[in-house]
């Protein structure tokens, strides 16, 4: 009996020590675990430092320096060369990591071309289709460009002024990581960067990032307007940022989300109960119509939470629209868990009024939508972007119905 709880209690020390023992990565951040060491190496990326190395960074010679002139009388190391510029028409690499890490955070920000035709893309390991492929604003929940920029402090996306775009999804690699940026307009863009990531050891069961954009300009009668359709693998769903331009003046937020996952045809596993219940809001943002700086047009109370938010732009630009809205929803204590395959869609409803009372009023709005998700490799290339004329939000209504 003694041997035999002898060897328990060896047994009992050797399982505790292992586990004492067990080597901390650097990832899973929070403030329960802030305090642990890790043989992880941090390493960041930008016009101050394009490869990340070790000691390389502020090197810029005056000659070489994009602020070449303000650093005149200060030379190397004093700011020299603090921001890119993008040519119209082309495409810049603004990292390329060849080992195995994680992308922690992403802070950018950019002038001189519009947000839509300036486009994000990551490819994880050796793949040549994109991962991530998204208009730079709609990517950080922003998608309505210059002189529209939310307030936004939720844990996966901050927007600060003047737009200050963070992101902090955690993004692991394997072998390589490379993020270009493509400028499709006509300017110049003047772009900053910072890419801070972690070079680390990645767990077995980690899943590559992912974010795909799409857009409706107008949505056609009677039609779901669809977030993502046919992605292939195993995976979560993890995010959804919406951007509605609507031409209604009454309320727009009637529409269902819905989530058909593993061979859900004709009905879906997942069905909300209205658009502003799946970003968390309710009954209608609590709009008032009596604010009279509004000229008729509802006030909501917009709101920017850790999970989800809502913000609203009243259309200054005259493109006809009466609202241009943004709304984000965050999956990360929640997210939509997929074995096989995963769609995403969303309905586009108001309301209208006949001699038998309230009814639904499909809106043929502007929308346009950012999926993100988590998955194993390879992925299903996406489709392609919309054209330059297609993503460019026009001064016009080209809606026939209204």
């Amino acid at each position: 009996m003694k041997k035999y709880l002898l060897t328990l209690l060896i047994i009992s020390f050797m399982l505790t020590s292992c586990k004492t023992k067990e080597k901390y990565n650097g990832l899973n951040l929070n403030m329960g675990n802030l305090y642990r060491l890790s043989d992880a190496k941090t390493r960041s990326i930008s016009p101050e430092n394009f490869t990340g190395e070790k000691g390389k960074g502020g090197m810029a010679t005056l000659e070489e320096g994009t602020s070449r002139v303000a650093a005149r009388e200060y030379g190397q190391g004093w700011k020299v060369n603090p921001w890119v510029p993008v040519e119209p028409d082309t495409e810049i690499t603004l990292a390329d990591i060849k080992d195995e890490g994680a992308i922690q955070h992403i802070w950018m920000t950019l002038d001189g071309c519009d947000n839509r035709l300036s486009i994000l893309r990551i490819y994880w390991d050796d793949e040549t289709e994109p991962s991530v492929e998204v208009p730079v604003g709609d990517f950080f929940a922003s998608g309505w460009g210059v002189d529209c920029w939310p307030s936004i402090q939720s844990l996966a996306v901050c927007v600060n002024p003047r737009n200050g775009f963070n992101c902090y999804w955690q993004m692991p690699f394997r072998k390589r990581c490379r993020i270009t940026m493509e400028n499709m307009s006509t300017n110049l863009m003047v772009l900053f960067y910072l890419i801070d990531y972690t070079l680390t050891d990645i767990p077995d069961d980690a899943a590559y990032f992912h974010a795909q954009f799409n857009r409706k300009h107008p949505l056609p009668d009677m039609e779901n307007y669809t977030i993502v359709d046919n992605i292939k693998g195993k995976g979560h769903y993890v995010g959804t940022y919406l951007a509605r331009g609507t031409y209604d003046s009454g309320w727009w937020g009637e529409g269902e989300i819905k989530f058909f996952m593993d061979g859900d045809t004709e009905f879906p596993t997942i069905c909300g109960t209205g658009e502003e219940d799946y970003f968390c809001g309710s009954f209608a943002y609590k709009f008032n119509w009596e604010r009279p700086e509004n000229n008729g047009v509802p006030a909501y109370e917009a709101f920017a939470g850790p999970y989800a938010g809502f913000h609203y732009f009243l259309d200054d630009a005259k493109i006809s629209y009466v609202l241009k809205i943004g709304q984000y929803r965050w999956h990360i204590l929640d997210p939509i868990r997929f074995e096989n395959d995963l769609k995403v869609t969303i309905q586009s409803l108001g309301w209208q009024h006949d001699d038998k009372g309230d009814k639904y009023k499909h809106l043929q709005d502007d929308l346009a939508s950012v999926a993100y998700w988590y998955q194993q490799e390879p992925h299903n290339p996406f489709p392609e972007l919309p054209s330059k004329e297609r993503l460019v939000i026009k001064k016009e209504n080209p809606n026939p119905m209204k």
